[in-house]
């Protein structure tokens, strides 16, 4: 654990210096680093291990404390058909173009959930519920990760070329980039004004984490017991799959609402809520390091241009989709 840390101190400093790269894309990649340069000790899998999965639901807890809800519910208010049109559009196509491309079950799910939600958060929250193993993480990671780099540049020069008003721009940077910081860093390029609604719009997007989490949890939990019943006959009692969804509820995620709700109702000392949610960004670049730490890259390598090219195609849909609400 003390490793995952070490790596992400710098990696914590440069992403706060360099805001459209990010804090967790720096930590894993120290972690992959890392695992190829150096043979560690078998001794420390279990360290990593533990920071990759449990310091990661923890840290998504955490985050909540960043969330106001009375903002977010005001924009989410005015924006809630956009969103929606946005979300299911999003789902759609990743569903559709995952099984034309005949990408990885899990990879299409991440990449789904991280194209419409807020890209490595989302992926982070859904991973331990539909057990994604590191090399789908880092992959799903990496693949959002390109295509933030590539808005936070390109979406500023389009939209002044389109002749869009700050709270078109806002909007269409909040609806259809993924990370946090590339959020920030294309809006404010745009104006300060357009800057805060995309920001805004952006926490609202994070609320969907929860039922979304929910509704994976609810849907792995149906698969494992019908596969329960199916194996039945070979010996296994079916019964015992009755407790699988208390196993596979997201409890993370519950502590995620129950965050926000605190910091939007309870009045908490002075910086504890800021100082809280900057400890969950810290521990998710902490847990970023240890995936990095896990990945397999021949592995990761041998998966191809799909989840790429799957990643793409899902992200140009949402953009286009967004772009085509907010000038029509």
């Amino acid at each position: 654990m003390l490793i995952c840390v070490a790596a992400a101190v710098p990696a914590y400093l440069i992403g706060r210096a360099v805001p459209a790269v990010g804090g967790p894309i720096i930590g894993m990649l120290f972690g992959i680093i890392l695992s190829v340069a150096w043979k560690r000790p078998a001794s420390m899998a279990a360290g990593i291990a533990f920071t990759s999965k449990n310091v990661l639901q923890y840290s998504i807890v955490l985050l909540g404390f960043g969330m106001n809800l009375f903002a977010v519910l005001e924009t989410g208010g005015r924006t809630l058909f956009l969103m929606a049109f946005t979300f299911s559009a999003a789902f759609l196509s990743a569903w559709v173009l995952g099984k034309a491309l005949k990408a990885p079950r899990n990879a299409n799910i991440l990449i789904g959930v991280g194209t419409a939600i807020c890209g490595g958060s989302a992926i982070m929250a859904v991973a331990p519920v539909i057990g994604a193993d590191d090399e789908e993480i880092a992959s799903s990671i990496s693949t959002i990760f390109l295509f933030n780099i590539i808005a936070a540049f390109l979406f500023p020069p389009i939209g002044h070329l389109l002749g869009m008003s700050d709270d078109q721009f806002g909007l269409w940077a909040g609806t259809a980039i993924n990370d946090t910081s590339s959020v920030v860093a294309a809006g404010y390029a745009f104006s300060d004004a357009a800057g805060g609604l995309a920001v805004i719009v952006k926490l609202t997007r994070t609320l969907m984490i929860v039922p979304v989490t929910l509704a994976l949890a609810i849907s792995e939990a149906r698969r494992s017991l019908h596969a329960r019943h199916k194996t039945a006959g070979a010996g296994e009692n079916p019964a015992s799959g009755k407790s699988h969804f208390a196993k596979a509820f997201p409890w993370f995620v519950a502590g995620f609402a129950a965050t926000s709700v605190i910091v939007t109702f309870v009045p908490l000392p002075g910086l504890a809520a800021p100082a809280l949610a900057s400890i969950g960004k810290f521990a998710i670049i902490a847990a970023m390091a240890a995936i990095g730490l896990n990945t397999n890259i021949p592995k990761l390598l041998k998966n191809g241009l799909r989840p790429v090219l799957l990643g793409f195609c899902v992200w140009m849909v949402l953009s286009a989709c967004s772009l085509a609400m907010q000038l029509l």
